[in-house]
């Protein structure tokens, strides 16, 4: 008899077989759950995202830049110039773009941080000063020469067979703007340069700019060109009619110290039509307080005042119809004075400035407070003789 061997499992119950559709719904149900869990992740970062976006929009965070990044060095390095005097951050600070370096210049001094220095020149700007209506240009020389065409160029009419003759040949004149050094010297004490708290860098910014106003808009009015712009007063005043290239010519007021008593209108459209069509179209009067609150009282022969208000935030007044720029460095209304400017100062007026602002720190000399030398390079000229006209209170 044969004795064979049983195979392992052999002889015991079978398993049932597992059913698949139980599987199946086993595993759509562990797949539901995982998606709901997808879901509520995905539900949460948006969530987190939003809020994130809600306070950025509220406290007004700024856009990251890659070049308010590249600022923030040098703004570092010269905040820690101010309150201690330590310049290493400084010294070797390559500004990018610029081709310039902060280490010391010749004349002493560090560059001012780009954001001080635009909020100085933002300042500058929107003061009454004849900046804000001039040609402005910024240069890195030591003058700035400007080309004027002060003839009309000839011209003619040409037939296909008569012969054309030689047309006139231009003037043109070279205007030489030499800069000039403004400086501002502020002071704080050095235990307030401590104070973490204290804005060391918005304060010299306003400190430096209310100084540079003052002494700009007297020098673009007055200035006589020793060590300062030329202003535009500076030039030969001669009557309108007599007017030739190198002055400015005037148009008298009929009285000899004052508006006339009657028709004290017509001193003001002659004065506004002696200027030339093409300038008028971006004339500006210039005065000061005293002489607009005499001119605002003026009325025509209807009783409507010749002065309106600006009818929107910021905008200027206006006197016939051009906008009235009030500089308190004009003259005052009396005889012989030319207390009203009217013209295209933007074509007349030519401003050149070198675009650094250096500042020079002194623990010494103001002990115990801290003295702040900036400096700035600066000039300025009529470039148009022909596009300003002047008002002079004097019988001719």
């Amino acid at each position: 008899m044969t004795e064979t061997k049983s195979r392992a499992g052999e002889g015991l119950p079978r398993a049932p077989a597992p059913d698949p559709t139980a599987a199946m719904a086993g595993f759509l149900k562990e797949f539901n759950i995982f998606q709901g869990n997808v879901k509520f992740a995905l539900q949460q970062q948006e969530e987190r995202l939003t809020m994130l976006n809600a306070k950025t929009m509220i406290y007004g965070r700024p856009a990251l830049s890659a070049q308010a990044e590249a600022d923030v060095p040098h703004r570092k390095a010269f905040g820690a110039y101010l309150r201690t005097g330590d310049d290493d951050g400084l010294r070797g600070l390559n500004l990018e773009g610029k081709a310039l370096s902060s280490a010391v210049a010749a004349d002493g001094g560090y560059l001012l941080d780009p954001q001080t220095a635009d909020t100085i020149r933002s300042m500058l700007v929107s003061t009454s000063s004849l900046r804000a209506v001039a040609n402005v240009v910024q240069i890195d020389a030591t003058s700035f020469d400007v080309l004027v065409d002060r003839s009309e160029v000839g011209s003619g009419w040409a037939t296909e067979a008569a012969a054309q003759g030689e047309t006139d040949t231009p003037l043109i004149d070279r205007i030489s703007i030499r800069l000039h050094e403004l400086s501002a010297m502020p002071k704080a004490s050095q235990r307030l340069l401590d104070d973490s708290a204290f804005d060391v860098e918005g304060w010299l910014a306003a400190k430096i700019a209310t100084r540079f106003i003052r002494a700009e808009a007297s020098a673009f009015i007055s200035g006589d060109g020793v060590d300062k712009p030329k202003g535009i007063l500076l030039p030969a005043k001669v009557p309108n009619e007599t007017w030739t290239w190198g002055s400015l010519g005037y148009v008298p007021s009929g009285a000899a110290s004052d508006f006339p008593t009657t028709n004290a209108v017509d001193c003001i459209v002659n004065l506004v039509y002696a200027l030339g069509a093409d300038y008028r179209a971006n004339a500006t009067f210039l005065m000061n307080s005293r002489t607009a609150g005499a001119v605002r009282k003026m009325k025509d022969a209807d009783g409507r005042f010749l002065w309106s208000d600006g009818l929107a935030a910021a905008e200027p007044a206006r006197l016939m119809g051009y906008p009235v720029l009030i500089s308190e460095d004009m003259p005052d209304i009396a005889a012989n004075a030319y207390a009203i400017a009217f013209g295209d100062f933007n074509a007349g007026y030519t401003i050149a400035e070198r675009p650094d602002l250096r500042i020079l720190r002194d623990p010494f000399s103001a002990k115990p407070n801290v003295l702040f030398y900036a400096t700035k390079r600066v000039g300025g000229d009529i470039t148009d003789f022909n596009a300003i006209k002047l008002l002079r209170f004097a019988l001719s």
